[in-house]
């Protein structure tokens, strides 16, 4: 399982782009060593495995460890004074909007960093859905044409 964070692209009055909006993909993984040995390593060799239980402690740590760096190092300086959201969608391991340790650790160096949850069953923010739907409608559409040609 990953993170992905994503943002609008930032342009100047003249269109030049300030900020891509790609701030990265976290990995839910662990890196621990081999138990065993095998062919193909010896006992000891670190591995790194995903973590088959994300929960909400996992997620905290993700977002403080991984993600609000990535963001401070990649977040034009102009802009980092004003508020942005971190949107998550209503999976029960996000944490909630007032965690208190996310909370301290998002306000550090002068940004202001909020959470907030996708609304529920609005598919104009969800991108996934909305990709879904782009494929299932190209799919009638080559459908259509299709019927249309026999």
């Amino acid at each position: 399982m990953f993170m992905a964070v994503v943002v609008c692209p930032r342009f100047d009055a003249n269109g030049v782009e300030l900020f891509s909006g790609k701030i990265g993909i976290f990995p839910f993984v662990v890196k621990e060593p081999a138990k065993r040995n095998s062919k193909n390593r010896t006992t000891g060799t670190i591995e790194t495995k995903s973590i088959l239980s994300v929960t909400k402690d996992i997620t905290r740590a993700c977002l403080i460890e991984k993600v609000l760096p990535a963001i401070r190092s990649k977040w034009p300086a102009s802009t980092s004074r004003s508020p942005f959201f971190i949107q998550q969608d209503n999976a029960r391991p996000h944490i909630g909007v007032n965690d208190l340790e996310f909370m301290g650790a998002a306000q550090r160096d002068g940004f202001d960093i909020k959470l907030c949850f996708q609304p529920p069953n609005n598919l104009d923010l969800n991108v996934l859905d909305l990709g879904y739907f782009k494929q299932f409608n190209l799919f009638n559409i080559k459908m259509l044409l299709q019927m249309l040609m026999h």
